[in-house]
């Protein structure tokens, strides 16, 4: 098929192309480089042999959309273009609002006019809000905490209406869990542009000697060790899971919802310890206030897409950070400089 990967230039965007081009798909991306890299998608064309072609636009913009569906044979997207930090979610709620939902409203309407009705969004679980640290399945109640998470829970909306009421319209969405990680080449990775606002770009940072220490936002949760737990899962695995979602658009009769994790809790100091070890020496930490919009726990049933696609995770989290680590060591400037 030819895919349009939306967001497709950004860290689990790039790792995607990656999967679909070695499937045989041919991949179109677009995305405005507010936070992903043309040249992620260089390093796309190193491993695979094909560089994906970029169209650079906003996706909010729908007339500009519907041009590139006009130009484009395209049978199905990948939806990833959206705002992704939860803490800066509470300080700009509205710009995430305007980039998340009208940017798949664009969307939505453009893929109405030009006829393409297949659609794999990738959505998260922060919709799950807080838990009782039980795993979390598909049936777990949706209580989102943040701004970033009312608009995944509003644009799996968004699809659902599309579906029940646009002709032949068929869509997953994927809840996965926290991806990390990179290519186990070294190759491509995570990049953010300015200061990290997740955990293992920001760790990775002071282990290069960008950062001076990290920042830990809370030391009382009700866990182990006071530090919140998440679901890490390889990136190469969550782009793996958009794949398996792609081929099995046809089973969607009506909107489908999977998890993608490991089912594994690690805690924020379990994963600074693991990589430590990666690295060969001690990070530094410090421990601070909790930030608003965070959890305790967030993990992963994920027995469902197991069963329906006998999709399974390869990487644990030791694989993880030493990947994470490796493309750190070789692209200790970024892509680009």
């Amino acid at each position: 098929m030819k895919v349009l990967v939306t967001g497709g230039a950004g860290f689990i965007g790039s790792h995607t192309c990656v999967e679909l081009l070695d499937a045989g798909h041919d991949v179109l991306v677009v995305d405005d480089l507010s936070a992903g890299f043309a040249d992620a998608l260089d390093r796309v064309g190193v491993l695979t042999g094909v560089r994906p072609e970029l169209e650079v636009l906003d996706i909010t913009d729908t007339a500009a959309l519907c041009g590139l569906f006009a130009r484009h044979a395209i049978d199905a997207v990948i939806h990833f273009a959206a705002r992704k930090a939860v803490g800066e979610s509470i300080e700009i709620p509205l710009e995430y609002f305007h980039t998340n939902v009208t940017g798949t409203i664009s969307l939505l309407r453009a893929m109405r006019e030009a006829k393409v009705r297949q659609l794999v969004f990738s959505s998260s679980c922060s919709i799950y809000g807080d838990t009782n640290g039980t795993l979390l399945d598909e049936q777990s109640p949706s209580a989102p905490a943040n701004p970033y998470a009312w608009t995944k829970l509003t644009c799996e909306q968004l699809i659902a209406q599309e579906c029940a009421y646009g002709e032949g319209m068929r869509a997953i969405n994927l809840r996965y869990f926290n991806p990390i990680g990179a290519h186990p080449s070294g190759v491509l990775g995570e990049q953010p542009r300015g200061v990290p606002r997740n955990v293992l770009p920001y760790l990775a940072e002071v282990a290069t000697g960008e950062r001076e220490y990290l920042q830990i936002f809370g030391g009382d949760y009700p866990t182990d060790d006071g530090t919140a737990i998440r679901d890490y899962v390889h990136v190469v695995d969550v782009a793996a899971g958009h794949v398996a979602a792609l081929n099995h658009l046809e089973d969607a009769d009506e909107p489908q919802l999977f998890n993608l994790g490991t089912g594994v809790g690690t805690s924020v100091l379990e994963l600074h310890a693991q990589y430590e070890r990666e690295v060969g020496r001690e990070l530094p930490y410090r421990i601070t206030e909790r930030r608003r919009g965070d959890v305790p726990r967030l993990v992963a049933d994920c027995s469902r897409v197991q069963d329906a696609w006998g999709w399974h995770t390869q990487y644990d989290l030791a694989q993880m950070c030493a990947d994470s680590w490796r493309f750190m060591q070789r692209n200790p400037e970024g892509y680009s400089r």
